[in-house]
């Protein structure tokens, strides 16, 4: 279990998190969203022991893990720009990590490579900004990490290659209950893969949820009424989120059980109800919205 109270980080002047209260479960994918600088990568560098924390504390399976190498051996980071020994290889890189993961695996290696068809003996130097990604995560991987964490793991990566890197997770977190923590400002790229998602901005976690219990509080309606309905009458009775009318026709986005929200839409006689899928970015959207932040700000650049 990672575990962060009250957790504060400053760069001069400057603070990069701001009182982090996060609890991640051992064996879960964690995702963390936030726009550029909002402090995602700062926050996966203090867990990862390579940030020390001005204030609070910071553990992972109960044990501090600052200057803990008996910890840090168990955890890995691949940076959103990964960084490789000078002149290195694919190959002489596996040689590096095997000194400092005695836990590495050459059948997740070999399998890696094939999968992502990297050349051994070529520079990295060489390789592109996705190559160069696949490398830093295929080497992670087969140290067999407790804890691994991915920032910005799936940019520049092709559609094939992204399924290759969902599949690995997935099964590292099923077999071994390896815990991941994956940063991104896209919501679309978590919401196959994560349980729990974590939205940062200047620094101020600001929201922390489950992400089933999650869609099942929010739902987009569409309801057609005959009579004429008031906005003020449905919002009387259903805790609305957003309402978009035009003429007899209803979006509603509502909090609530489904069951719920067409038990109290009854009495005012609609002709149609139907319930249509949210996605995780427009459940995010509508989250933040209702307590006062702009959606644009928080998931974009």
């Amino acid at each position: 279990m990672i575990r962060c109270e009250n957790v504060v980080k400053n760069f001069g002047s400057f603070r990069a998190l701001d009182d982090i209260c996060l609890t991640i479960d051992e064996g879960s994918i964690y995702g963390l969203v936030g726009s550029n600088g909002a402090g995602k990568s700062t926050l996966m560098r203090c867990i990862a022991g390579i940030y020390e924390p001005e204030e609070g504390h910071l553990s992972i399976g109960g044990e501090p893990v600052y200057e803990n190498p008996a910890v840090k051996e168990k955890i890995l980071l691949v940076a959103d720009e990964p960084w490789f020994i000078p002149q290195s290889t694919l190959y002489t890189m596996k040689q590096f990590y095997q000194r400092f993961y005695p836990q590495f695996d050459e059948d997740i290696y070999a399998e890696l490579a094939e999968a992502f068809a990297l050349p051994e003996k070529k520079k990295i130097s060489t390789f592109s900004k996705g190559m160069k990604r696949q490398t830093a995560f295929m080497l992670a991987m087969a140290a067999k990490p407790q804890v691994v964490m991915l920032d910005e793991c799936f940019d520049g990566l092709d559609p094939v290659k992204r399924q290759i890197v969902r599949k690995v997770i997935c099964d590292a977190v099923a077999e071994r209950k390896m815990t991941a923590v994956i940063s991104s400002h896209n919501l679309k790229e978590l919401d196959e893969i994560c349980d729990t998602v974590g939205i940062l901005h200047k620094g101020r976690l600001l929201y922390s949820k489950d992400l089933d219990s999650l869609k099942g509080e929010v739902h987009k309606v569409q309801a057609v009424f005959l009579k004429e309905v008031n906005r003020e009458d449905l919002e009387k009775v259903l805790p609305v989120m957003a309402m978009d009318v035009r003429g007899k026709f209803f979006t509603l986005i509502v909090r609530g059980s489904l069951e719920e929200i067409e038990q109290k839409l009854q009495p005012f006689n609609p002709a149609a109800v139907e319930a249509v899928p949210l996605t995780l970015e427009e459940v995010f959207l509508y989250e933040m919205e209702v307590m006062g932040y702009d959606a644009n700000v928080l998931f974009h650049d």
